[in-house]
């Protein structure tokens, strides 16, 4: 992975986890979300977010619809803020290492 895309992983991470704390406010993301990862692609075109969910299953597919909702909005904040060519087109994904670690 190149430097930038590695750079451009970081600030991501780091923009959406403060979004998310200050400026969206959607009942269903109100538990313990947390971004562990982000993947862009070569081209910043595309980023896969990975976000860890401490809650029931039916909380976690709640908060993954949120998200689809969202996204919208936290792709538009992200191009506003990073000053990128091309903000990318977002997608989450539930990231279950941490569930599996207390296995």
């Amino acid at each position: 992975m190149s430097r930038r895309i590695e750079r451009v992983n970081n600030l991501i991470r780091q923009e959406i986890s403060e979004l998310l704390q200050r400026q969206v406010k959607d009942p269903r993301l109100g538990g313990f979300v947390t971004v562990t990862q982000v993947s862009t692609s070569p081209d910043l075109r595309h980023a896969k977010i990975f976000i860890s969910i401490i809650g029931t299953e039916e909380e976690k597919e709640e908060a993954l619809e949120a998200f689809a909702v969202a996204s919208g909005f936290l792709r538009k904040e992200l191009g506003a803020r990073l000053r990128l060519r091309r903000s990318p087109e977002l997608s989450f994904h539930y990231d279950d290492s941490i569930d599996q670690g207390t296995h």
